[in-house]
């Protein structure tokens, strides 16, 4: 109980950091947001419809300290402010309608890529020097060390635009409305198809390559070794003994890269014209849509902050050497 009071302590005092910075350093930044985004109007309106817009958009002259706390007030009560580059669009509601398709995409990409990386490092690790265990790790680091957006362009100039396999673009087929419908969903699932690929391909060598590094030094330590001399049956042996043990690194990593899969695989949303928050983070950077991009990088925050509160629970409970801060001399 005292691990878990302790971490979730760390949480709130690491949210609450991660709250205060995003506010503070727009305003640290040279220049004032709301003068880049209203200069191009000088000339073409008067000062007293620049100060009503600036007014709509939420921009004051109050003291820092009175901003903060509306900005706290602001987040609890889901008004994160309208957008610059979509106004009077709220931001909230832009994130509510991009998140998901992220989600969607890069989360369960990044699912398969553990899923089928750490399989097959159990696998491969099993069976050192076999064919797989000589192929498998140099193919997925030669993919890996393709920029991931090179990857894209040339699948989609391949399976796109040469063989018209997939589409080019969007998350659905034009006429199509959102809804549980067999019809759309399906649709989701051609049109995610390509970026979901790779996104998969880009990410597998790490786990692969992690989960099989793990799985031989675990396999060398005394207690598999009694237990192989005991008579431990393989699959037993592999799986709860080795397995078990060796995939406890490979946590850490999974809780940055579900942390990561709000932020979204960026290029390869643009590239695909992806409806997901990294597409719309680029348009809002090109935009100068301010609070957009403070909503997007806090909403990034956040997700990794939890994903990593939840692995910490989850490694405990998985090693309770975690919980007791390790083992002591003489143990």
């Amino acid at each position: 109980m005292r691990f878990i009071l302790n971490r979730l302590g760390f949480f709130v005092l690491s949210l609450w950091a991660a709250i205060t910075i995003n506010f503070i350093l727009p305003r640290l930044m040279p220049g004032n947001p709301a003068d880049i985004i209203f200069a191009k109007f000088q000339g073409q309106l008067d000062p007293a419809s620049i100060a009503a817009m600036k007014k709509a958009f939420g921009l004051t002259d109050k003291p820092m300290i009175i901003q903060y706390f509306e900005y706290l007030r602001g987040l609890l009560t889901g008004n994160w402010g309208l957008s610059f580059g979509y106004y009077p669009t709220p931001v909230i509601d832009i994130i509510k309608h991009s998140l998901p398709w992220t989600i969607g995409l890069v989360g369960l990409a990044t699912v398969l890529a553990v899923f089928i990386g750490t399989s097959a490092g159990i696998y491969i690790s099993w069976k050192r020097q076999g064919f797989l265990d000589n192929t498998l790790p140099l193919l997925t680091m030669g993919i890996q060390a393709l920029p991931y957006f090179w990857v894209a362009l040339l699948f989609l100039f391949v399976f796109g635009f040469k063989l018209n396999w997939f589409p080019m673009n969007h998350g659905y087929d034009n006429g199509l409305t959102p809804e549980f419908s067999w019809t759309f969903f399906s649709s989701v699932l051609y049109h995610g198809f390509l970026p979901g690929i790779t996104i998969l391909l880009g990410s597998l060598s790490g786990w692969l390559v992690g989960m099989r590094n793990n799985m031989i030094n675990t396999l060398g330590e005394d207690y598999v070794v009694f237990a192989e001399a005991k008579g431990v049956s393989p699959s037993r042996l592999m799986f709860t003994y080795a397995a078990r043990n060796a995939i406890l690194p490979q946590l850490t990593s999974f809780a940055i890269a579900i942390g990561n899969v709000v932020s979204g695989s960026i290029l390869t949303e643009q590239v695909f014209s992806y409806p997901g928050i990294g597409g719309q983070l680029t348009n809002a950077v090109l935009l100068e849509d301010f609070p957009l991009i403070q909503s997007s990088f806090l909403l990034i925050a956040v997700a990794v902050l939890v994903a990593n509160l939840i692995v910490d629970l989850l490694y405990s409970r998985l090693d309770p050497r975690v919980r007791t801060g390790g083992i002591t001399n003489g143990s």
